[in-house]
């Protein structure tokens, strides 16, 4: 920067921030396919696309535009969402308002979106479009890439086409709909720590595959595709609540089928058996979640009787999340696009380490930081950023005495002052490390700073290490 004192003033202020972060998070949950209407037909999606509004920095917002005496009602934020580009009509986009909840998240959900036979795409995005109620632009958000699709795949899934195969470790949503009645359909969920069925409200979960061969206190996971007949684990991706090892079931015409270990697809009737009881299934009855003990079939031994609250819909779905915050900047223009980082790729070492972010939404006017210190950032396309790793003694003179690892924040901050944070951290390890207690240099000799410069040359050339937070 060529204003030394703006440099200082910012750098200040981004200390300011990592102390105290005043973010605001936009949520957005989507299914991984939708189903394409036909004729007058509107098939909505389901599950509905949600948002979450969280984070302290929006009630710093409501401050900010209350001391402009703008009043509470200036601070609202609402919307629209619709599908991208092509194909999207007033029709297709649907207005957006949000509601408190008890854990101070804002949410709404966009209970009637669908996708025409008029239009022909196989993928498609969602975009959300933010608004203070004073008529002030917050932003404009996507979700990840939908799969079009026009019917459950009634086919025998192969691993050789893997399109629409649900993998261990995805997230997914299960809902249920009584007599098949769009109006009856509750969703999975968790409130209060316990499993419920809701009608307004879904939670994601991560599929886990289990090895079966494994003592149930050690339920180690697996890789790979899911098949009828594994044994799984259900965890709540918004609370970490797991529900018991359960064995996932195919369901034919409302039975569960004991026999079959094809791989499972998108938008499947399955059906969830309690992994060593006696055809105890999960269930819901209205809001809540139960076990239900099927019924044997004489003459058919591989199939059990269900009844229609354990009979569940199965689909993937996404996440994606955008984080920033106001706290230092004159923002007059919206936020977005905000940037996403995927993935760090370090090269060189020494006084040449350059860090290649990857990525998506990055232009000319971001800039690397490492914690409080700004990195050399060049801009090579929407998808990738290219800085020079600042030197450790960037961050202090205390830190040439670096005896332990130290690991920073990854920041992405616009010209304006905009604070875009991430997931993403980078350690730098010294190469010698000090046993603990044991005296460090008691006798400093006369060429200390040359033994320095040659010790800290050594660790910063190889030692730089990538990782991201869970």
């Amino acid at each position: 920067r060529s204003n030394p004192y703006q440099s200082n003033l910012l750098r200040d202020g981004v200390r300011r921030y990592l102390q105290l972060p005043a973010d605001q998070t936009v949520l957005i949950l989507h299914a991984k396919v939708a189903q394409k209407s036909y004729g007058n037909e509107k098939r909505f999606f389901c599950p509905p696309p949600c948002v979450y509004l969280s984070g302290p920095g929006w009630k710093l917002k409501q401050e900010q535009i209350k001391a402009r005496d703008l009043g509470e009602a200036g601070f609202r934020v609402c919307g629209y969402m619709g599908l991208d580009s092509m194909g999207s009509s007033l029709m297709e986009t649907q207005k957006f308002s949000f509601e408190e909840q008890p854990d101070a998240k804002g949410f709404g959900c966009a209970k009637a979106l669908y996708i025409s036979d008029a239009d022909k795409r196989k993928h498609f995005r969602l975009v959300l479009k933010l608004f203070f109620s004073n008529g002030q632009e917050i932003g404009t958000f996507h979700s990840k890439l939908i799969k079009v699709i026009s019917k459950p795949s009634q086919k025998k899934q192969s691993l050789k086409n893997t399109d629409l195969c649900i993998s261990s470790g995805s997230k997914v949503s299960l809902f249920n709909r009584l007599r098949s009645q769009t109006i009856s359909t509750r969703y999975l969920s968790v409130e209060g720590g316990t499993f419920i069925a809701s009608a307004r409200q879904w939670a994601a979960f991560t599929l886990h595959l289990a090895d079966e061969r494994c003592a149930r206190s050690g339920f180690p996971l697996r890789e790979g595709y899911i098949r009828y007949g594994s044994v799984v684990q259900l965890v709540c991706t918004a609370t970490g609540i797991t529900l018991p090892p359960l064995i996932i079931r195919k369901v034919t015409k409302q039975y569960a089928m004991l026999d079959v270990d094809e791989p499972i697809s998108q938008l499947h009737k399955c059906a969830f058996q309690f992994q060593g009881s006696d055809r105890m299934y999960l269930c819901l009855s209205t809001e809540k979640v139960i076990q239900f003990q099927a019924s044997p079939c004489p003459k058919e031994s591989n199939r059990e009787l269900l009844n229609d609250g354990s009979c569940w819909t199965i689909i993937g779905t996404e996440v994606v999340e955008y984080t920033f915050s106001e706290s230092l900047a004159c923002a007059r223009e919206p936020i977005s696009p905000v940037p996403l980082i995927t993935a760090l790729q370090l090269t060189g070492g020494g006084d040449v380490a350059m860090l290649e972010v990857q990525g998506e939404y990055f232009h000319a006017h971001l800039k690397v930081w490492f914690g409080d210190v700004e990195a050399e950032t060049m801009y090579r396309s929407p998808k990738s950023l290219v800085c020079v790793v600042p030197d450790v003694s960037a961050f202090g003179s205390d830190w040439r005495w670096l005896r332990y690892p130290i690991t920073v924040p990854l920041l992405l901050i616009r010209d304006d002052g905009l604070i875009y944070s991430s997931s993403f951290t980078f350690t730098y390890t010294p190469e010698h490390s000090f046993i603990p207690g044991q005296q460090v240099l008691s006798d400093v000799p006369q060429d200390s700073d040359k033994l320095l410069d040659s010790i800290h040359q050594e660790f910063t050339r190889t030692n730089f290490h990538l990782f991201m937070q869970s």
